[in-house]
């Protein structure tokens, strides 16, 4: 979350990446840095040691969601 805000704060296209277990948390960063309507999407948890073939799975499956984040921040 901190990333997503940190580049969004120097004016990049940013959309955080926050599993579902974390997402309240991300709430709170995002809170307390200023900026609580940084794009996000939510991945299921956990992702990380999950094993590559189902990685490559959440990338497809959430790939679209943060093109729509993008777009929607974008204007």
């Amino acid at each position: 979350m901190r990333d997503g805000v940190n580049l969004a704060k120097l004016g990049l296209p940013a959309v955080a990446l926050v599993t579902e277990e974390f997402w309240p948390q991300g709430d709170f960063v995002a809170q307390s840095l200023g900026m609580p309507d940084v794009p996000r999407v939510k991945l299921p948890h956990p992702v990380a040691g999950t094993g590559s073939a189902n990685i490559q799975q959440v990338a497809r499956d959430v790939a679209p969601l943060v093109i729509e984040a993008l777009e929607a921040a974008s204007g």
